[in-house]
């Protein structure tokens, strides 16, 4: 088996394997698979816990558990819109999208941010009317342990769409998971809220829920600039220097020019420029250029594709791309 491994490496590092188109799609493929399953496992757990504080709704007539379940409800159903954009973004690019359809899971980031913010405004209006007019609650002990629930099925579920959005790079999963975990803190402002009513403080239930609100806000913030960024193609600077470096250690690049990257759904693209020995033909520059491709998808993580254009080497005040020079000063 030893020998086996050993023989795999060696023909890997001196023949040639493919990244071809196929095999990227295929692994683009393969992280829209994980993006779903993370999605209908979230789905289920939501459900679970919403059903089980749903119980005890019916056996303590509490208001507040009653809101929290609901809103555990409605934020399953966030599921809806990554599950969309994970389908659309598996077909394969056409001639009016050449690029392809990632981009849907940006426009579910959207729709997540506008959960999220929703869900501040149901916050803030419910604890200012209990506020104003208090209501008692019931069967304290079975609240408090509904809210427990909330809270558990919240996180878990927050930490596994993290987990899985991070690793394949959708901005929008990583989104919904900070979403189930604001939707955790408002569960557990059930518990301390229905011991603060244990002590006598009628008050305590709308306060916990003023400060659940501020912190969904600041969560809020914080999605809302994750998918902002992610529209306005940003990326992390060290990915940036990661490519500069990889082409200025490439054999055979003299120097490099632009390198841009961006984020089309889980997955990058690179357009990059290098610069070569004028004195190399075509099929030599092309070798370099290629060189380059590959050396930039093993080390940048998560990049599906890379454009590398290589220019010849400017002597004398040459300038070969004079012919375009004013379409790009425009």
């Amino acid at each position: 088996m030893a020998h086996g491994r050993l023989w795999h490496r060696v023909r890997h590092a001196v023949r040639p394997h493919s990244h071809d188109t196929a095999g990227r799609v295929d692994r683009a493929m393969a992280a829209s698979r994980d993006g779903v399953r993370a999605v209908w496992i979230s789905l289920a757990v939501l459900g679970v816990t919403a059903a089980l504080q749903a119980v005890v709704v019916a056996w303590s007539g509490s208001v507040a558990l009653l809101g929290d379940t609901l809103h555990n409800l409605a934020d399953a159903l966030t599921a809806v819109p990554l599950f969309v954009a994970f389908v659309i973004g598996r077909r394969p690019p056409t001639r009016r999208y050449t690029y392809g359809y990632g981009r849907a899971e940006d426009l579910a980031g959207i729709v997540i941010v506008l959960f999220i913010a929703a869900s501040a405004v149901v916050a803030a209006v419910e604890a200012v009317r209990r506020l104003v007019h208090p209501a008692d609650v019931d069967h304290l002990p079975a609240v408090a342990a509904a809210g427990v629930i909330g809270f558990l099925g919240n996180e878990a579920v927050a930490r596994y769409r993290m987990r899985v959005g991070r690793r394949i790079g959708s901005a929008a999963l990583v989104a919904d998971g900070l979403h189930a975990r604001t939707d955790g803190f408002t569960s557990l402002g059930v518990l301390l809220g229905a011991g603060g009513v244990a002590l006598g403080w009628r008050w305590a239930d709308p306060a916990v829920g003023l400060l659940i609100t501020a912190a969904i806000l600041v969560v809020l913030a914080g999605a809302a600039k994750q998918v902002y960024r992610r529209l306005m193609d940003a990326v992390e600077p060290e990915l940036v220097d990661t490519v500069e470096r990889t082409l200025r250690e490439t054999p055979g690049v003299l120097d490099i020019g632009t390198a841009r990257l961006r984020w089309i759904g889980h997955a990058l693209r690179a357009e990059c420029e290098i610069v070569v020995d004028d004195r190399l033909d075509v099929v030599a520059a092309h070798d370099i250029a290629v060189l380059a491709e590959h050396r930039l998808l093993h080390a940048v993580p998560r990049l599906g594709s890379a454009l590398v254009h290589a220019d010849p080497a400017a002597h004398a005040g040459a300038d070969h791309h004079a012919a375009v020079a004013h379409h790009h000063r425009a």
